[in-house]
């Protein structure tokens, strides 16, 4: 009976991650600060990750994340398949490989780097989350979810940007836009606390779930979820 919103739950995540994936093409610019369009939508993958550990726990989470990477690498291969495929000659003069490449042509380099700070920073946010409800006893909710943020989307910026654009970019600008990414990825979490705590309410009083990872191995390769978890 506790199960039936963590496929929602799931389907949600795996959604944003891949809206995100889309959206990361796009440099926005408010004043003198300019970001991508994921680093607004990309946050909400922490709040639900956030969301799933807080109920479910990690071993759940885990399969969650899991199933978001194979999601993004199958999508990944399947933009990447569709797009080295002859287009129709009309389509191409209007201009529209141009357009998918632009759009969707994302380079290897920048696709491996998103995926690796996508993994490793999940697992991160969601061990750091589910160690500190054992050691506070499920009290001061804000705590874990900002304080897991706070070190999950560090490791994700960290990774990221080194990996995706050193010896691209002068460090001076890679280490400026990271500030700017992390600021704003924590910040929209940091304000999105009391919809992330409307949630959990209102999914432990629904399901009467709330785990506690007492006995939860966290090998982030072992998939299966077995009982005591």
């Amino acid at each position: 009976m506790g199960m039936q919103y963590f496929p929602i739950l799931a389907g949600l995540f795996v959604a944003v991650l891949m809206i995100s994936q889309v959206t990361a093409v796009k440099p926005v610019e408010f004043g003198l600060i300019s970001f991508t369009g994921a680093d607004v939508i990309f946050p909400l993958a922490y709040l639900l990750g956030d969301v799933l550990t807080e109920i479910y726990g990690f071993a759940r989470s885990r399969l969650v994340i899991w199933t978001g990477l194979f999601a993004n690498l199958l999508m990944s291969a399947a933009v990447w398949l569709v797009g080295i495929m002859p287009g129709e000659p009309e389509w191409i003069e209007q201009g529209g490989q141009e357009a998918w490449n632009m759009l969707l042509g994302l380079a290897p380099r920048i696709a491996i780097a998103s995926l690796l700070a996508y993994l490793v920073g999940e697992f991160v946010n969601s061990y750091v989350l589910s160690r500190l409800k054992v050691a506070t006893r499920g009290r001061f909710l804000w705590l874990r979810t900002i304080g897991s943020s706070l070190i999950g989307q560090g490791v994700d910026t960290l990774i990221f940007f080194p990996v995706a654009y050193a010896g691209e970019w002068p460090w001076a600008l890679i280490v400026e836009i990271m500030g700017v990414a992390y600021v704003l990825k924590v910040g929209v979490e940091v304000a999105m606390t009391p919809v992330t705590y409307a949630v959990v309410t209102y999914l432990k009083r629904r399901t009467g779930v709330d785990v506690y990872d007492y006995h939860t191995s966290f090998n982030p390769f072992r998939i299966k979820v077995s009982d005591d978890e």
